[in-house]
């Protein structure tokens, strides 16, 4: 008794509408609907076209049966703004996918001058709560298994007329109060994907981390690395950004993986990993993480090898690859100041004006000086750092330790704290081997600069002979 005196203080809007487009900022709204619902009823109910003063695409048109000539009399929203504020303000926001009819209401009310927030309720949610195990939550799938009636398919009246009945019967059917428990201020249930079972979100730890947004299938969509999983992943729900690409996004999220990680280093390592692995739909910004520069060598017109820096070209690889011009030439420096290797050849700088067109007299023979260039790149090679990176692991037995081996990535893992390994060549066979690159380099070298301590050399000859070759 008391849940349903609760409901009847409750005043909830069902809003449906039709839309020239996925995603709020690029789109407009060309129909809305919005019942009002007591909880057990509805007590009043708006309706009409709306003028997107844009053209309707063909393919919403077919979808639809909503064309340009029946929009042309119809308001603009900036026109039945107040109205639609009114019939929102101080109600419960209901809708099935609730996110994508929230997200372009809020975006044109904003857009008419009105600043508008509202608790938010999603049917889509509520039903797989309610009604779990059923094998479609989509609203047609969902009206033809349950028995309700939907005419008018695809536009706002008719789609808004069969939320509210599945709206009443889910009220009805909820004996558990689940309907409560998802308007709670301090339940996050309606910022969550409406695919996203909740046990999901709620089984995440706040730890450092790697987590895995997959689709209906179970392919990995999205790859993300975080000091706190728990609250990065929530910050991915948070925010009513328009934007197409979170939009759908969210609607393609159906379950998360993560897998917990020592430090922040180590995710940051992982993360680059997985998504070179995985390819994921929605990762953008680290598919572009490659190197950028590389230190090449070559021999000129007059037989002298030069050794430059020069874009990265995966069809030509060069002798070492950065992600920063700055590190490729600082490295490229150093060998011309220990090998006395001549600046302008490098195409570093002028050869104290010595030097004469495509041929460096001061070098000397070209034989002998590709004899030093040779030394300075045998000498590079022998010398690539080799260090181990330790850290925090995933729990109090444990410690983390990254592992390169002659300025490359070799791998990483969690060894035991107290297990008898007498040198470093012990800890090798522990770790899971993986594929580096430039990017993952840079971290590690900077994480390496800001905490000395946690590195263990390998090998120092190249920092004995005050040669280094960081890059």
């Amino acid at each position: 008794m008391k849940r349903v005196f609760a409901l009847i203080k409750m005043e909830f809007a069902i809003v449906d509408i039709e839309t020239t487009g996925g995603y709020a900022a690029g789109s407009s709204i060309t129909e809305i609907a919005i019942l009002i619902h007591d909880g057990k009823k509805v007590c009043d109910r708006y309706e009409t076209l709306v003028n997107p003063q844009r053209p309707v695409p063909l393919s919403i048109q077919l979808l639809t049966g909503i064309d340009d000539a029946m929009l042309a009399h119809s308001p603009a929203f900036d026109e039945i703004a107040g109205k639609v504020y009114e019939l929102l303000n101080g109600r419960i926001f209901v809708a099935h996918s609730v996110n994508f009819d929230y997200s372009f209401i809020r975006h044109q009310l904003e857009a008419a001058g009105f600043t508008f927030s509202a608790s938010k309720l999603c049917t889509v949610r509520l039903s797989r709560k309610v009604r779990p195990g059923l094998p479609s939550y989509s609203l047609g799938r969902l009206c033809d298994t349950l028995d309700i009636p939907l005419s008018n398919r695809h536009r706002a009246g008719g789609d808004a007329d069969a939320t509210a009945i599945l709206f009443s019967r889910l009220c009805a059917w909820d004996t558990e109060g689940h309907l409560q428990a998802m308007l709670k201020k301090q339940s996050k249930e309606q910022t969550l994907p409406p695919n996203l079972p909740k046990e999901d979100f709620e089984a995440l730890p706040q730890c450092p981390g790697v987590y895995y947004f997959r689709d209906r299938t179970g392919k990995v969509i999205y790859v993300g690395k975080a000091t706190n999983i728990r609250k990065r992943v929530s910050s991915h729900f948070t925010g009513h950004n328009p934007n197409p690409q979170r939009q759908h996004f969210l609607r393609n999220i159906y379950s998360i993986r993560y897998e917990r990680c020592g430090t922040e280093l180590f995710a940051l390592l992982l993360e680059a990993v997985e998504i070179k692995r995985l390819w994921p739909a929605f990762n953008r910004a680290q598919k572009h993480h490659e190197a950028k520069f590389g230190l090449y060598l070559y021999e000129d017109l007059n037989g002298y090898l030069r050794l430059v820096v020069g874009r990265h070209n995966k069809y030509q690889p060069g002798l070492h690859v950065f992600s920063r011009e700055y590190d490729a030439r600082n490295l490229l420096h150093k060998l011309v100041r220990h090998f006395g290797l001549c600046p302008a050849l490098c195409q570093l700088d002028a050869c104290d004006g010595r030097c004469h067109g495509e041929t460096c007299l001061a070098c000397g023979p070209a034989d002998i000086y590709n004899h030093l260039v040779r030394e300075a790149l045998e000498h590079l090679n022998r010398h690539l750092p080799s260090f181990l990176v330790m850290g925090a692991g995933r729990n109090e037995e444990e410690q983390s330790c990254i592992w390169v081996e002659q300025g490359s990535f070799y791998g990483m893992g969690y060894i035991d704290k107290y297990s008898d390994l007498q040198t470093p060549e012990d800890i090798k066979p522990l770790l899971t081997p993986y594929t580096g690159n430039a990017y993952m380099m840079q971290l590690i070298y900077s994480h390496a600069e800001q905490n000395p301590q946690k590195v263990l050399q390998l090998a120092t000859a190249g920092a004995e002979q005050g040669f280094s070759t960081r890059h």
